[in-house]
């Protein structure tokens, strides 16, 4: 019995019985690539040859190399058959033919698995090139950056983003830069809240540290102690921040009593800004009621706008820069033309800035 080994055809002879191997002919050659529409799948190109074929990519460069064989009809064929050549060019692909070897050079990024087809590299795997994140391409690869780092120029390694100089509002007092991140540190006074903005302390509530006869006020980063009597002679308390003239004699040209007030106030606040009301306790009918700035605004930082008969507002017309406390004295006039009544009192406002713009 003869066994045929492809692409040649055997045929028996009855005298000797032996197995004579001839050569097929041109007209029993199929082209798989030819004949099989889809033989390769994804844009490969099928490269044919006698017994078989294969899929490259599109820029594939192959090279054969023909080797001669001799064969005589009074011998077997050699247990490895030679493949004939096959002259098909392309790009970048080298694949060497000789006898049964059939080699092909990948280029960068592909390797030639078992079947002599180039696969894509996971240059990822096992040992990444990038310092932080790979991503696996065809052919290549791309590195990543962590959040708050950036890519260096070698396309590999990574630098750490100092968040600090991107803005001089990131934090509202000072930027700490940290490896792939940043910090907020807020000053004396203030406590962080959340991770970026900066909460004033109330120290009249932790704990402060005025005397029994001092009332405590918190401003914007600190607090001040403030006596609990303000009233000072002709004067005497009559409320809480309320101070009445008793005798009349003792008040002339005073004002008959003065109400003691206090507010807060960022440092460069924007202007111009509505701080602080003003308003009779007290309405007559066919009284009139002026309002003015008594004193402590030698440098017109403020001004008064009326509101109505009974109520006007303190306007701060100039920005202030913290820390400073300004003492203001706004008096309202009542009067009556026709009574010839007129009668005046004094609210001393103290307006405290603070040492910061928030």
């Amino acid at each position: 019995m003869c066994h045929t080994l492809s692409p040649y055809f055997l045929r028996l002879n009855s005298g000797n019985h032996s197995c004579r191997y001839f050569t097929a002919t041109f007209n029993l050659y199929i082209n798989e690539c030819d004949t099989l529409p889809d033989a390769c799948k994804g844009g490969m190109i099928c490269i044919n040859h006698y017994g078989g074929y294969f899929c490259l990519p599109q820029n594939a460069l192959i090279t054969i190399n023909n080797v001669d064989e001799e064969h005589t009809t009074n011998r077997a064929p050699p247990p490895h058959v030679p493949l004939p050549a096959v002259p098909v060019l392309r790009s970048n692909y080298q694949i060497t033919s000789n006898q049964r070897l059939i080699s092909v050079q990948c280029p960068v990024g592909f390797s030639a698995d078992k079947f002599n087809i180039c696969r894509d590299v996971n240059e990822c795997v096992p040992s990444s090139p990038c310092q932080h994140q790979c991503y696996n391409l065809p052919g290549s690869f791309l590195c990543q950056c962590d959040q708050g780092f950036e890519l260096n120029p070698d396309h590999l390694s990574c630098h750490d983003v100092d968040e600090c100089l991107l803005s001089s509002y990131i934090c509202p007092w000072q930027c700490v830069n940290q490896p792939g991140s940043y910090s907020c540190i807020c000053p004396e006074g203030y406590q962080l809240q959340g991770t970026r903005m900066c909460q004033d302390i109330n120290e009249c509530v932790t704990g402060p540290n005025c005397s029994e006869d001092q009332m405590c006020w918190n401003y914007f980063g600190g607090y001040r102690c403030y006596p609990r009597n303000p009233c000072q002679e002709p004067y005497v308390q009559t409320a809480e921040g309320h101070c009445s003239c008793q005798s009349m004699g003792a008040c002339r040209g005073l004002p008959p009593s003065i109400v003691y007030k206090y507010i807060s106030i960022t440092s460069e606040r924007s202007v111009p800004a509505d701080i602080f009301q003003i308003q009779a306790t007290s309405v007559f009918p066919n009284m009139h009621n002026t309002f003015r700035i008594k004193g402590g605004n030698e440098y017109g930082q403020f001004f008064l706008r009326r509101s109505s008969n009974i109520s006007a507002m303190l306007v701060m017309s100039r920005a202030l820069v913290g820390p400073r406390e300004h003492v203001l004295d706004l008096e309202m006039v009542t009067q009556n033309s026709a009574l010839s009544y007129r009668s005046s009192s004094l609210l001393r406002l103290t307006i405290i800035v603070g040492p910061y713009a928030f």
